[in-house]
């Protein structure tokens, strides 16, 4: 059960109530984390917001959705590995991709490279190694791709944290993240 509810878009008031119709108009469905977050109308608003910055960034959604995998896969958030293989999946990645993503892998080259470090930074806590840095360079990365990465782990640590927190229901297609660790 979880320990923080997920607010009822149909009973929601105020900023709460536009922001979830909001999401609501957009995705044609308004995902538990989104509602556990709409407790807070500013937490959900910084979330928005912050996703809506980073669709407008260097990596495609694809990518974003990669990020967003690997970085449930590093915090074991279910919700994350949830969803985002399901989003991951509607994108057109196939099931054995996915989950390399949720082991911190891609079958590309230099999003493998991109993955490998955002892992990184996440089990770092951020303090990587130059040779961390150096590596993620060679694979083509920038100094602008590095600070997008590192903004794409923080996004998703966020909502990872969150539904560790609140312990979201779970309303997309399970995933096991203990058979991808085992494989």
């Amino acid at each position: 059960m979880p320990r923080l509810p997920a607010i009822d878009p149909a009973t929601a008031v105020g900023e709460a109530k536009e922001l979830l119709d909001a999401v609501q108009k957009k995705l044609g469905a308004t995902p538990n984390v989104v509602r556990t977050m709409a407790n807070a109308p500013a937490a959900l608003k910084a979330y928005l917001s912050f996703g809506e910055a980073l669709a407008g960034g260097r990596f495609n959604a694809k990518n974003r959705e990669a990020f967003a995998l690997a970085v449930a896969g590093a915090n074991d958030c279910e919700y994350c590995a949830a969803a985002h293989s399901a989003i991951s999946g509607s994108l057109k990645v196939d099931g054995a991709e996915i989950d390399l993503r949720l082991a911190g892998h891609s079958s590309d080259a230099a999003l493998d490279a991109a993955l490998v470090f955002a892992r990184k930074v996440v089990e770092k806590r951020g303090f990587v190694s130059d040779d961390d840095l150096a590596t993620v360079r060679a694979a083509g990365h920038d100094d602008g791709a590095i600070a997008e990465i590192v903004a794409h782990v923080v996004a998703n640590i966020f909502t990872n944290y969150i539904n560790h927190i609140a312990e979201t229901e779970i309303d997309f297609p399970r995933v096991d993240l203990a058979r991808v660790k085992a494989a």
